[in-house]
């Protein structure tokens, strides 16, 4: 471009007819300085004049600068100087900021005394076209997914700014790889890039064009945009039931490039499904915080044999994303225990007993699938039971028979939507119905064991319920009981035994004294003592005394247990 420049310069000299000495070369926005001078030692200090144009024979046409010899008199504008040395007769003239219409024949005239003495010397300014100043880039607003700049436009080169070029990068990246874009309006101070990514940190540079060129690269920005929901849900999802009331729940993040920032945590949601997949419950709601690459959790407090939909949202500190797709898994079987008493005394009971915590493999995995949308997760199906949930039953077992006396405890079930906060029992006779039932006594929610004193021995049926707030559970497993009165044989029997009881027995859970006595001696003892008790409960009556620990509870009513 100098050369060029240059080049430019002497042709302008030789059209103009002058030497390559008396011809001046400056760029645009560049000052320049065209020389004159005289011998201040001969002449001492003499008044000089500049002027735009050849110099005429008195004065300077179109003056634009004139000094004494000593100081500037007079001059046309600020850009127009004599810099040098006037005790020394230096009177060059310096244009600051040269324009392209600066360009042209400037006369210098200095006054020397005498008849046609005067010194006349005469310069060509030869001014040359820019490319625009390099700009100064400022950030102005950064979002999730755009970032706005704005500069301030310089010194444009002595041509008008006809675009800009905006340069974008990722910031490890080389500027070969720099996204670039032409901004076409030279008006605009400020722009907005749009569609970058969430959460990564970018390069930005511009550029200044006129009809010479493109500016030097403005100052470079450093800009990281602000996080975002994850654009993807979490991935591979698997649901393993572990008891009947727990399931655990695995799955991974989403793609690293869908997760717009850092994953702080996922929303679990899960929620009932009837046996054709309508879900009929309210969605319930877990946050597991964000930690590897592999997540895992476990769904407490479910309800046995039932359908479970779940689904998993990740979250950054911006909110959550989008729905993995619902995922449907059964919670494994519950066996209730059911009790038995001998003619011993002895008891055995038959149960499968599931720990919350368990370990072991899993007996159901997932099983269908459903789509749930983002706006599903927050919506619920029309044929949602909205109502809380009401306690779960305990389970009750016998601990000890001795003649009239009985011993029982229970074990609490899942309280529901709200704290246990009692438990009632209810017994009949054992060939009545239960809708005769006797509520004997109230249990405090603490309490789990009593024992009954039955003052006139029978045969009859027990069972509990749990109660909170909300509501009372279904009925514990029955147990069939019978005692007798001091100093008779006490023989108990049980309409149904399960085959689970079948498999305690046979694993040892009877008395050791049943082992010794003859197959048929026990059947005949049991034959004779069920004919005899039948015969008795039409004629007996009985009344129920409860005994909790050293102090008596609540005693309701004596009424004959064969009319309960």
């Amino acid at each position: 471009m100098a050369a060029r420049a240059r080049c430019l310069g002497l042709l302008s000299c030789l059209l103009l007819g002058c030497s390559p000495s008396e011809c001046a070369i400056a760029t645009v926005g560049a000052d320049v300085t065209l020389p004159c001078s005289y011998d201040a030692d001969a002449y001492g200090r003499l008044s000089v004049c500049w002027g735009r144009g050849s110099v005429p024979s008195r004065g300077c046409a179109g003056e634009v600068i004139r000094t004494d010899g000593t100081s500037v008199t007079s001059r046309l504008s600020e850009r127009y100087l004599l810099a040098g040395d006037l005790g020394k007769g230096d009177v060059s003239l310096t244009v600051r900021q040269v324009r392209e219409s600066d360009a042209g024949v400037y006369g210098c005239r200095v006054d020397i005394p005498g008849w046609f003495n005067d010194h006349k010397q005469e310069e060509t300014l030869t001014v040359v076209a820019a490319r625009p100043q390099a700009l100064k880039v400022e950030t102005r607003e950064v979002r999730e997914r755009t970032i706005t700049v704005r500069w301030s436009p310089g010194f444009d080169g002595g041509r008008p700014v006809t675009s800009y070029t905006v340069d974008l990068k990722d910031k490890q990246a080389s500027w070969e790889t720099a996204v670039r874009t032409q901004i076409l309006n030279p008006e605009l101070t400020q722009v907005t890039l749009v569609d970058l990514h969430p959460a990564q940190t970018y390069n930005i540079r511009m550029f200044a064009v006129n009809s010479v060129g493109m500016s030097a690269a403005s100052n470079v920005l450093t800009l990281t945009t602000k996080e975002a929901a994850p654009d993807g849900p979490p991935l591979e999802m698997r649901l393993e039931a572990l008891t009947p009331r727990s399931i655990r729940v695995t799955w991974k993040p989403p793609r690293a490039e869908l997760r717009n920032g850092a994953l702080q945590s996922y929303s679990i949601h899960y929620r009932e499904y009837d046996p054709v997949g309508r879900a009929f419950r309210k969605w319930q709601h877990q946050s597991v915080v964000a930690t590897q690459e592999s997540e895992s959790t476990v769904l407490l407090n479910l309800r046995p044999s039932t359908r479970y939909g779940v689904i998993i949202q990740a979250r950054t500190s911006a909110g959550a994303g989008p729905a993995s797709t619902a995922s449907l898994c059964s919670t494994l079987d519950e066996v209730h225990p059911t009790s038995t008493t001998t003619a011993f005394g002895s008891t055995s009971a038959a149960a499968t007993v599931w720990p919350s915590d368990a370990s072991f493999a899993p007996v159901h995995t997932t099983l269908a699938a459903e789509t749930v949308t983002d706006e599903s997760v927050w919506e619920q199906s029309t044929t949602e039971v909205t109502s809380a949930l009401g306690p779960d039953p305990p389970v009750l077992q016998l601990k000890e028979v001795k003649q009239n006396t009985i011993s029982l405890s229970w074990i609490p079930g899942f309280e529901g939507d709200s704290p246990i906060t009692g438990y009632y029992l209810e017994y009949k006779a054992v060939n009545a119905s239960w809708d005769s039932t006797k509520t004997v006594v109230d249990f405090s929610s603490n309490q789990t064991n009593v024992t009954i004193i039955e003052v006139n021995p029978s045969t009859y049926n027990i069972r509990m319920f749990a109660r909170n707030s909300l509501g009372t559970s279904n009925a514990s497993n029955v147990l069939t009981i019978t005692t007798e009165e001091a100093g008779h044989p006490s023989v108990t029997t049980t309409p149904t035994v399960t085959s689970a009881a079948m498999r305690a027995e046979e694993s040892g859970g009877l008395h050791p004294a049943v082992i010794a006595v003859p197959v048929v001696l026990v059947a005949v003892i049991v034959a004779a003592a069920t004919t005899w008790q039948l015969r008795r409960m039409r004629h007996k009556q009985g009344s129920l005394s409860m005994w909790v620990t050293s102090r008596a509870l609540r005693y309701r009513g004596s009424e004959s247990l064969q009319e309960l």
